[in-house]
């Protein structure tokens, strides 16, 4: 029924590849690409043994925007699955604009260089003018909406699970439960364990400059920027138990933001435990989270990027994590001029996402999703030419798939708030 090229072969791809080739009524033919072809491959002799799917593989540097276009231009595909690095969003929507196919990514662009004067400009007027200084934000994809309108193709934005899966429970909240929302509190909870002292259960490079970085949070109209882990509140999550949670800065604020009239304010918390946070500020105080090149033995280095090669690989940390995650939202707001609250949210089993597709929750419930915004998407479920975030399509047909490929949802009447 159609052909999806899916870019990047790490943890959260690999979920996403194995759920399209369950999915094989839908993704009839995949092809996996990747700079490390050898990876792409042994994935492919996995899933042959009991898919249907036809499954290629090909080297792509993403990167290069030429060698992107070669391949879309020689594969063919209905859509380009993008869950490679943030840094590579950009080029892989460029060459999805002049092929005229259709894109769909987990995560919003963040500058790999962040000293690059012309981008260090853009940056700092938009920490100004709007007032947080996350690295990260979506006016980048944003300003391709009309290259995607003329070429008449959709860019589907944030298909993960945060962003991706909590902007469609606020869709589907605001479509069937509430007049209108006033705030909303998006929780993100791991309660799994891995047995290692430090890992990180994405990428290392993103995930720790995401958590080492100022909060903040949306607030009648405007920004509000907090010092790194100031904010912190304790939440009882059901299946999970009571964990510490941390206000952090997050991208499907900006698009909510935008995207559902009337909101007063959105946070976004993760829990962490204390050995997280305790490992994290020693390596910050020594400059391991540094992005800066450090010359060593006449070589140039990235700290980070150095931390990111002795740490655990999140792909290798399925078959030892247990515990559950519970990640979810918390709405207020009013339903025939009456006060009215209620809860959204999903709880995964760690070791039963390692048994079905060998991933920890954490990867599983960003794959899942990238699969089902695919599917959106080559199955004309969703159509529009343009860049989209994902809570502006009708969020039914989204939320029956997501029972229905491992990420069942519950909704909770009258929940315990967040204070």
């Amino acid at each position: 029924m159609s052909r999806l090229l899916i870019i990047g072969c790490g943890g959260v791809a690999q979920v996403a590849i194995k759920k399209c080739c369950q999915n094989s009524e839908v993704f009839t033919e995949i092809c996996i690409a990747s700079r490390t072809k050898e990876k792409c491959d042994r994935v492919k002799e996995e899933v042959a043994q009991w898919t249907k799917t036809k499954v290629t593989t090909a080297y792509v540097d993403a990167d290069k925007k030429e060698e992107v276009v070669s391949l879309i231009d020689s594969y063919k595909p209905d859509a380009v699955l993008n869950v490679a690095l943030p840094y590579q969003d950009l080029t892989i929507m460029d060459a999805c604009v002049e092929c005229k196919v259709s894109y769909v990514d987990t995560a919003n662009y963040e500058a790999e260089d962040t000293n690059d004067p012309a981008w260090r400009g853009i940056y700092e007027e938009r920490c100004k003018r709007l007032g947080f200084s996350a690295y990260f934000d979506y006016s980048w994809q944003w300003a391709y909406e009309e290259k995607f309108k003329e070429a008449g193709i959709t860019a589907l934005l944030g298909s993960g699970f945060d962003p991706g899966v909590t902007s469609v429970f606020s869709a589907y909240a605001l479509k069937h439960y509430f007049d209108e929302i006033e705030t909303i509190d998006i929780l993100d909870c791991n309660g799994g364990d891995h047995g290692y002292p430090f890992a990180t259960n994405f990428n290392p490079e993103i995930n720790l400059r995401e958590v080492s970085a100022p909060g903040s949070y949306w607030e009648n109209g405007k920004w509000i920027e907090i010092e790194p882990m100031s904010i912190k509140r304790e939440y009882d999550f059901k299946e999970v138990g009571p964990k510490d949670m941390y206000l952090l800065h997050h991208e499907e604020i900006e698009s909510l933001a935008k995207n559902i009239p009337g909101v007063k304010r959105i946070r976004f918390f993760m829990t962490f435990g204390q050995s997280y946070l305790t490992h994290m500020k020693c390596l910050e105080n020594v400059g391991m989270l540094s992005t800066e090149p450090v010359e060593f033995e006449g070589k140039q280095i990235v700290p980070i990027q150095f931390l990111k090669a002795l740490l655990p690989d999140p792909a290798t940390l399925g078959k030892r994590t247990v515990g559950k995650t519970n990640i979810g939202c918390i709405f207020t707001g009013k339903k025939d001029g009456k006060e009215k609250s209620l809860y959204i949210y999903n709880v995964c089993d760690h070791q039963e996402c390692y048994k079905e597709v060998g991933s920890q929750a954490i990867s599983y419930t960003t794959g899942v999703p990238a699969m089902i915004g695919a599917m959106m998407l080559v199955t004309g479920t969703w159509k529009g030419a343009g860049v989209f975030n994902i809570e502006e399509f009708d969020p039914d047909p989204y939320m029956e798939a997501l029972n229905k490929w491992g990420l069942p949802w519950v909704v909770e009447e009258n929940p315990v708030l967040v204070e």
